[in-house]
């Protein structure tokens, strides 16, 4: 399947039924699920539910958490992209990488993708983010990008922070960091 969005060391794919055993496995890794809400949540069948929701958002919405893949072999490393955020009609931007690809700078080239995507492709006007709050990495993440704090609310069942960019802000913030 064809790359929505490829970046210098990640391409971004929709996902397909037969990455579900790869998402099964990413996702029942206790570091990387902590933050997804739990490892005691991602049963099996609860991930299908998950995968079905992303392939139904790239087909209504032409975006979705997509299957991230380092360029230079090819292999799984991740999940990132944009989805609507639970109950609140937010469009949200999102990550998690497999552990030995953190601290890389790749949740960021990936959310920077997917939030330039966002506001040029896409037609939004405002994208967020929401993280538990001991998850200090997303939250660095999102202040690179320059989301600032919104609030902090209930969210997948779980207390969040939440983070928001405007698309003037965002290619503001752009213009000024990337002159031409």
């Amino acid at each position: 399947m064809k790359p929505i969005l490829t970046t210098e060391h990640l391409s971004m794919r929709p996902f397909a039924e037969s990455d579900l055993d790869w998402l099964v496995s990413h996702r029942s890794d206790g570091d990387v699920s902590r933050y997804l809400g739990g490892a005691e949540l991602q049963t099996p069948s609860f991930v299908l539910k998950r995968l079905r929701f992303y392939m139904d958002c790239f087909e209504r919405l032409g975006f979705s958490m997509c299957l991230t893949t380092w360029n230079e072999t090819g292999r799984a490393i991740g999940v990132s992209g944009l989805q609507p955020l639970e109950k609140t009609g937010h469009i949200e931007v999102g990550y998690s990488f497999e552990k030995e690809f953190w601290g890389k700078g790749l949740a960021t080239e990936a959310a920077a993708a997917w939030l330039e995507f966002g506001f040029s492709k896409a037609g939004l006007e405002r994208i967020v983010a929401v993280a538990e709050p001991a998850n200090i990495g997303s939250t660095r993440v999102m202040e690179k990008l320059g989301m600032t704090f919104e609030k902090t609310s209930l969210s997948y069942g779980l207390q969040v922070v939440r983070y928001a960019v405007s698309k003037e802000t965002f290619q503001k913030r752009n213009a000024e960091t990337n002159p031409a």
